[in-house]
């Protein structure tokens, strides 16, 4: 499949956010290598209402969005989550304005759909003990010259098991997914420019840091 468009779920403020709060949803299309926007409509729920309504906005939701299967909200949970995860959407939970986080999705989105025809000998990094506790890892080569390689796929995993205390992570860009999974792990994330597109994003274990 081709992923040509990507929904959002959008406040006042032209930011995502959370799935659980009245916005709009805005389907962007990616024209000519850019994003336009191509349909919007409001979108709230009401808990109060029952699952029986919430089943119906997402059917209502499914209808406006058509063919398009990828959704950012700032973050996803509950049971709107699950109705979506349910119908095969790829739900990506960033914070921030369209413009700073569609490109990257849109490249994520290709690279996982490719994953699955990589053989396991792929060749693909895995962050290295540096010193107890402290991992270092770089995606440059991946971000750069390896698209069927997806961050997600290299450190996804990693960073949920949350069994280090610090990671740092060298790329051409921060991966968009990467903070809200480390804040929710107990992690604080920093970023640092080191080099002409080249980024360090560290992950640090908080005082008495926890998960989900």
């Amino acid at each position: 499949m081709c992923i040509q468009e990507i929904a959002a779920i959008i406040g006042p403020g032209g930011e995502s956010i959370p799935l659980s709060e009245p916005g709009t949803v805005i389907v962007y299309s990616r024209v000519r290598g850019e994003w336009k926007k191509d349909r919007e409509m409001a979108f709230v729920i009401e808990p109060a209402r029952g699952l029986r309504d919430l089943r119906k906005k997402v059917e209502d939701l499914k209808a406006f969005l058509r063919d398009c299967r990828v959704f950012v909200a700032k973050s996803a949970s509950g049971a709107l989550f699950f109705e979506l995860e349910k119908a095969r959407f790829s739900v990506w939970e960033i914070a921030g304005a369209p413009a700073e986080f569609l490109d990257s999705v849109w490249h994520e989105e290709k690279a996982e759909q490719a994953n699955s025809y990589l053989p396991p000998d792929a060749g693909i990094p895995t962050p290295t003990e540096t010193t107890p506790g402290h991992f270092l890892i770089s995606i440059k080569e991946i971000q750069g010259k390896r698209p069927e390689v997806s961050s997600k796929q290299v450190l996804q995993e990693f960073v949920r098991k949350g069994v280090f205390e610090q990671l740092d992570v060298i790329c051409d860009h921060m991966p968009p997914w990467i903070e809200i999974d480390a804040e929710r792990r107990g992690y604080s994330v920093a970023t640092e420019q080191i080099g002409k597109n080249e980024v360090k994003v560290r992950l640090t274990k908080n005082a008495g840091g926890g998960c989900e």
